[in-house]
């Protein structure tokens, strides 16, 4: 079947999807990154991460997983709740959200974008934020799109 935004069902992750979300953690890493960092090491950090919070379900996190039509899993959805640093409101970051490669272009990221602003305005959050590398004009596309805008600018330089 064909995936389309209509026919998607965003539920709650529950235990067998830990290895569903914990493969796609490589698109995390599909593109080019910045050049201190390494692929491998990154890739280790985001997958030992996402297995932390599947593992300890931390309050303030929660993983959901998109299903199309036929319940195939087509990506996932990782929101935490969040103190806001200038303010002390309470916000919603994305903090992650994958797409799986064979479902790409066919709504799944704006249907998960359109969930997490309803679950952030359904928990009276201020803001809805999310990070992405600059390389990731896609993901980048996807956002300015569905309004969201350069907040601040994380900036980094190797110790050596």
């Amino acid at each position: 079947m064909n995936t389309t935004a209509t026919d998607l069902t965003i539920r709650l992750a529950h235990a067998d999807d830990d290895e569903f979300i914990l493969a796609l953690a490589e698109r995390f890493v599909g593109f080019e990154l910045p050049a201190w960092r390494k692929r491998g090491e990154t890739l280790n950090g985001i997958r030992a991460d996402l297995a932390r919070h599947l593992r300890e379900l931390p309050p303030a996190s929660h993983l959901f997983v998109a299903e199309n039509g036929d319940t195939e899993r087509v990506g996932f959805l990782h929101l935490q709740t969040q103190k806001d640093f200038f303010t002390g409101a309470l916000n919603c970051h994305i903090s992650d959200m994958v797409v799986a490669p064979q479902h790409e272009g066919r709504g799944v990221g704006s249907a998960l974008l359109r969930f997490a602003e309803r679950w952030a305005k359904e928990h009276r959050c201020r803001y809805l934020t999310l990070g992405v590398f600059p390389a990731n004009a896609r993901a980048i596309a996807l956002y300015q799109r569905h309004g969201y805008g350069t907040d601040l600018l994380r900036m980094a330089k190797p110790v050596k």
